[in-house]
């Protein structure tokens, strides 16, 4: 039975689907699994096999990278409407995880079976091209991600990061760690000597952003 708003809420998020006959439509409704997660939850994890093709209603999937030492390093978020470029690498290539997926929000997500999402694949061009733009997307952000790993300091990437976020911006020093794949410890020195200057004012788990345009210089020089 096809819960009665699960058409229009995913095809109002993944239209590419609207492409598909409404007969294969309404297969691939009824093999679909709807699954409610809470925050925290670990999606996939590293070494894991890869069950199926998600796709978000709600919520975000914080995908990271861990080190042996407990340090993390973001990889990317998914949100509703987007794709999870390992997922696809996983299932393309029928490998394992090689990152962990984690519930950032309470998430809702549709979750296309392995079998049904070859097929897919296989058979409609649109559904094919939709998975592969996306795919293109993400790879463009995680070649960006190592360009500022390999050559931006991590103070540049920090000024850019609170830059590119709304101010005041709610969050602690260890979450802003881990988006950067550093240390607490270093964050809040960094951002002790960005209040110093005048950039920004912090307060417990809040940062203001009260120079946008000395961070925006201090990021691109």
């Amino acid at each position: 039975m096809i819960p009665g708003d699960l058409r229009p809420r995913l095809l109002q998020h993944y239209p590419a689907l609207a492409e598909l006959p409404a007969a294969e439509l309404d297969g691939f409704l009824e093999k679909a699994l709807v699954m409610p997660l809470p925050a925290g939850t670990v999606v996939f994890d590293e070494n894991q096999p890869c069950q199926g093709f998600p796709m978000l209603l709600a919520g975000s999937i914080r995908v990271i990278k861990a080190a042996p030492n407990g340090r993390e390093l973001q990889l990317y978020r998914v949100m509703p409407g987007e794709s999870c470029i390992l997922t696809s690498s996983c299932l393309l290539g029928h490998t394992a995880y090689q990152a962990r997926g984690i519930a950032e929000q309470a998430l809702e997500m549709v979750l296309l079976p392995a079998p049904s999402f070859h097929a897919l694949l296989g058979k409609h061009k649109a559904f094919r091209d939709y998975v592969f733009h996306l795919f293109s997307d993400r790879l463009t952000d995680l070649m960006q991600l190592v360009s500022a790993v390999a050559f931006q300091k991590l103070d540049q990437r920090l000024a850019a990061l609170l830059v590119a976020k709304s101010s005041p911006l709610h969050t602690t020093h260890q979450a802003l760690a881990d988006e950067l794949g550093s240390a607490r410890e270093i964050v809040s020195r960094l951002l002790k000597g960005f209040s110093e200057q005048g950039w920004v004012k912090l307060a417990r788990e809040q940062i203001e952003v009260t120079d946008e345009a000395a961070l925006k210089r201090f990021a691109s020089f």
